[in-house]
């Protein structure tokens, strides 16, 4: 696909962002959040009162050159970060006025988290690195070993079960972590640079996992600063200097009953 193409196949303004609590399609919103760092006794603001929806069975690929705050964006949306300034509504539920157990406890309800880097634990099998969420749920899921199992067959990993990830190439690490981020069945994933350690073959097969999961009803987050990536996505958000620079729309949304 033809990369200007996609850019203006839908609108690049922005618009007029989003105000007030988000409707009941809309899984994760961002309104006016700013973020500032404090970085040699200097004031960075890596966020600048970004607005944005995320509705449920969207497919959103966030875009930027290095500092624009993409990654920051994540982290907030990810609830590893509190923002400076701003609201941040999470399943509706309003982030800021919750404390640090409650808010764990929501991001590992709601949140699926998929990295670069896969983030896996080489002492464990990969079924073992699948079920490591589920050991912080209190009282622990019913059937949560099936569910792994599951999970390693949807991600084509049946047949390593007891594989360790030193045993693994590196697109099937990041499958082990896509069946992690699934293990807790969250409303939305976000994807940091999923593909950014991969090549252009495994790349791709990567994407038509989350393209099958996303086609399923999951709501996905991705960073990426490849464009064939981005245009997998069904709308692209592209940051510069903290702001929130042109929404384009790829493919139409999917109406999801998740």
């Amino acid at each position: 696909m033809n990369s200007d193409r996609a850019i203006t196949r839908g609108s690049n303004a922005v618009g007029v962002p989003p105000v007030g609590a988000p409707s009941a399609d809309v899984v994760a919103a961002i309104r006016g959040v700013s973020k500032v760092y404090s970085l040699g006794g200097h004031q960075v603001k890596a966020l600048d009162n970004v607005s944005i929806d995320f509705r449920q069975g969207d497919f959103v690929a966030i875009m930027g050159s290095s500092g624009s705050g993409k990654s920051t964006l994540l982290n907030v949306l990810g609830c590893l970060d509190r923002p400076t300034a701003g609201q941040y509504y999470l399943a509706g539920q309003d982030v800021a006025v919750m404390d640090d157990e409650t808010l764990s406890r929501v991001r590992g309800r709601y949140l699926g988290f998929i990295f670069q880097s896969y983030n896996l634990i080489q002492q464990l099998s990969v079924v073992e690195n699948i079920e490591v969420p589920l050991s912080y749920q209190r009282p622990p899921m019913p059937g949560g070993r099936e569910r792994c199992l599951k999970l390693a067959e949807l991600v084509g990993l049946s047949g390593r079960l007891g594989h360790r990830p030193t045993e693994l190439s590196g697109g099937q690490q990041q499958r082990v972590a896509i069946a992690r981020a699934l293990v807790n069945n969250p409303h939305v994933i976000l994807a940091d640079e999923p593909t950014g350690n991969l090549d252009t073959a495994t790349s791709h097969d990567i994407m038509n996992l989350l393209d099958a999961l996303n086609q399923a009803g999951r709501t996905i987050v991705m960073v990426t600063h490849e464009n064939d990536i981005a245009e997998r996505a069904r709308r692209i958000v592209r940051l510069r200097d903290g702001r929130i620079e042109s929404v384009a729309d790829v493919r139409p949304a999917l109406l999801s009953t998740r």
